[in-house]
């Protein structure tokens, strides 16, 4: 299930100055991809009641989703591409280490974010994060990779899953 980009109204100005700061630091160390899964976490959290976002600057925000997707992503991890240390983006937003940890784990806890969380996993990660296959077929966690096409066609449809991997075999 993909996250909307709806902005209410009334948060439209805080949501546009935090996500033009996020955009400038992915556009110079990240990529597209980040850009718009940022965009998504950031209208998501102007939606909630009431949005954290009203409380606190606007570039800590900007810091702790840029950090909060990147744990969720593995940003940190220097085989990863794109990669980028914490303190980078600390720096780029000229805020301390605790201020930006605090903000993140904020987003983390508003959004229930985890590591290899399929919803706010990155497009090109899907194929790789198997939290995003794992299904319970009576009782039991299977690989939806690995299950007969039809009952693959009926996870899709249900929404359980981004793709129908035996498909997308197919098409190869």
């Amino acid at each position: 299930m993909t996250p909307s980009p709806r902005v209410p109204a009334a948060l439209q100005e805080k949501f546009d100055t935090i996500a033009q700061a996020t955009d400038a630091f992915c556009d110079q160390r990240l990529n597209d991809e980040y850009k718009q899964l940022i965009r998504l976490a950031l209208a998501a959290l102007c939606r909630k009641r009431p949005s954290p976002l009203l409380k606190g600057q606007e570039n800590s925000w900007a810091a702790g989703a840029v950090h909060a997707l990147g744990m969720v992503n593995f940003l940190f991890d220097a085989s990863q591409t794109p990669h980028c240390k914490a303190t980078d983006i600390w720096a780029h937003f000229g805020l301390a280490q605790g201020t930006g940890q605090t903000h993140s784990k904020k987003i983390r806890d508003a959004l229930d974010m985890g590591q290899m969380d399929p919803q706010w996993t990155l497009p090109s990660r899907m194929d790789a994060n198997p939290l995003v296959w794992m299904l319970e077929v009576n009782g039991v966690i299977v690989d939806a990779r690995h299950l007969p096409l039809e009952v693959q066609d009926i996870a899709y449809a249900r929404g359980l899953i981004p793709y129908v991997p035996g498909r997308r075999a197919e098409q190869s």
